[in-house]
C-alpha cells in the first residue's frame, strides 16, 4: 500500500489499511525511501526506479517475514503517485498478482505536462542540470517544502492561490492530512530523474494479471489513470467515483470505494 506522491504512509495509506484489514486482508504501508521513517540520504530524492522497487521490497517483506501471507496471493495499491510506481514494479515483478491505482499519477510523464511546448522541456532540463552545478558547490541537494511545518487551523484560513494548489493544500496544509514528514514536494533536480525513466513503458507485460484503475468522475489527474488504462492490456478495469475529485480518494471513507477493492482483490488473488 503505497501512499501519494510525497506523502507518507499516515496519510491515506492508513485509511485503506485499517478498513481492507477489517476485511480480512494482510497489509503492509510504507514509506518510500528517502521519506518519512524510511532510509535513504540525503532527504527528499524522488526517484522513479527505486520509488518502484520500494513496491518489490515489501513484497520481500511479506513473503519471508510475514507467515500468514501466501505468497501466491500478494497484490499492490497505489495512491496518486504510488499508483504509478506500483504499476512500474508489477511490470517486472511478477509476485505482485494484481494492482489497484486509485487517483493516479504517472509522476513520470513529465513530457505529457508540456504538450506540444518542446521549449518549456528544454528549458526545464537546462535550469535543473544546471541546478547540479549549485548543489555540488553547496553540498547538498537544495529542497524548499511546499507545505508549512505547522498546519493552518481550516480550510477558511488558507492562502489563496491557484486551483490545483488549493487542492492539494486543502489535504496537506490542514489537520486533515498534514503531516510532519510530508511537507511536500523533492529535491529541486528530482525531475531529471522522472525525465529518463518512464515508469509505464511495459505496462502491458503486467498482463495476463489485471489491473483496477479507481478515478473520481471530478479529479484533475483523470487523464492519467484513462492513458494507463488505454496502454495497458486486458485484464483491465476503469471504475469512476461519482463526485469525487482527486484528494477524496485519499482518506473519505465515503468516496473510497473499498467494496470494490475487496471485490477485486478477492477475486483476483483467489
Amino acid at each position: 500500500m503505497g501512499a501519494p506522491y510525497g506523502g507518507v504512509k499516515e496519510q491515506g495509506p492508513c485509511v485503506y489499511a485499517n478498513e481492507l484489514a477489517q476485511r480480512g486482508f494482510v497489509v503492509l504501508t510504507f514509506d518510500q525511501v528517502h521519506m518519512g521513517e524510511s532510509g535513504g540520504e540525503p532527504r527528499n530524492i524522488s526517484s522513479p526506479d527505486l520509488f518502484a522497487e520500494s513496491f518489490s521490497a515489501a513484497v520481500d517483506y511479506l513473503g519471508v517475514k510475514v507467515p500468514c501471507v501466501d505468497r501466491e496471493r500478494i497484490g499492490a495499491i497505489g495512491i496518486c503517485g504510488s499508483g504509478g510506481f506500483a504499476l512500474s514494479a508489477a511490470q517486472v515483478d511478477v509476485r505482485i498478482k494484481a494492482v489497484a491505482t486509485t487517483s493516479m499519477y504517472d509522476i513520470t510523464d513529465v513530457r505529457g505536462m508540456f504538450g506540444d511546448n518542446p521549449d518549456m522541456l528544454e528549458d526545464m532540463k537546462r535550469q535543473l542540470a544546471e541546478h547540479r552545478w549549485a548543489d555540488f558547490e553547496a553540498g547538498k541537494q537544495e529542497y524548499v517544502p511546499s507545505f508549512p511545518g505547522e498546519p493552518y487551523p481550516s480550510v477558511e484560513a488558507l492562502p489563496e492561490t491557484d486551483p490545483l494548489t488549493n487542492e492539494w493544500q486543502r489535504f496537506c496544509a490542514v489537520p486533515r492530512g498534514h503531516h510532519p514528514n510530508a511537507l511536500g514536494g523533492f529535491t529541486m533536480t528530482s525531475n531529471l530523474a522522472m525525465l529518463n525513466f518512464p515508469a509505464l513503458a511495459y505496462i502491458t507485460e503486467i498482463a495476463p494479471r489485471p489491473i483496477l484503475f479507481v478515478v473520481g468522475d471530478r479529479a484533475h489527474s483523470r487523464a492519467f489513470s484513462e492513458k494507463a488504462y488505454a496502454a495497458a492490456a486486458e485484464p483491465k478495469e476503469l471504475f469512476v467515483v461519482d463526485d469525487a475529485e482527486h484528494i477524496d480518494l485519499y482518506d473519505r471513507t465515503d468516496r473510497i470505494p473499498f467494496d470494490k477493492l475487496e471485490a477485486f482483490f478477492k477475486e483476483s488473488l483467489k
